[in-house]
């Protein structure tokens, strides 16, 4: 065989063994590989030289799972906010949505409601963030909107979902119980 030949046939034969392998997820709170954003033919939502690729950048996705890993395994989330930011993407979903949970986590929940917006905004159908978001809304006092939450969730994903059973668990718990999340 020539060189040519085995170097396509390793390629297909390691691609097979990517495809194949079980998909394993860490944390229930999602992934730390962000998803893609929402496809858009809008121009106005082109940011300066196009990065919308940048989500598949190897530094990008180091950076964004160093960040993912300071705030669920560390729990450092002062730490994890400087990682974040340092991406320079914030108008990527994920990166938005840690950003809140991570000021939520430290208390400061005006601008973790600005995130988590800031998430929306840049995904409307993101639902890890309806989960967090919903939650900040609990911690309000915000019952309703939780569940209005909830609900969105549901329609998104489903109710077998690990972003609707998170939220749902959390309302079923009595007003007023302190819960942190």
């Amino acid at each position: 065989m020539n060189k040519l030949a085995i170097r396509v046939l390793t390629l297909a034969m390691i691609s097979t063994a990517l495809v194949s392998a079980p998909v394993i997820s860490a944390y229930a709170a999602g992934s730390d590989t962000p998803s893609a954003p929402p496809a858009s033919t809008d121009s106005k939502h082109k940011k300066k030289g196009d990065k919308s690729s940048s989500i598949d950048d190897p530094k990008f996705l180091v950076g964004y799972r160093t960040a993912y890993t300071t705030i669920y395994d560390r729990h450092d989330y002062n730490t994890a906010i400087g990682q974040l930011k340092a991406l320079d993407r914030e108008d990527v979903a994920d990166v938005a949505n840690l950003i809140g949970y991570s000021y939520r986590k430290l208390g400061n929940y005006k601008l973790s409601q600005a995130y988590y917006e800031q998430a929306l905004k840049d995904d409307p159908n993101h639902v890890r963030t309806w989960q967090y978001y919903g939650l900040w809304q609990l911690e309000q006092g915000n019952r309703e909107q939780a569940e209005y939450h909830l609900n969105k969730i549901a329609q998104l994903a489903g109710t077998d979902s690990a972003e609707y059973r998170a939220l749902a668990t959390a309302l079923e718990k009595p007003p007023g119980t302190g819960l942190v999340y």
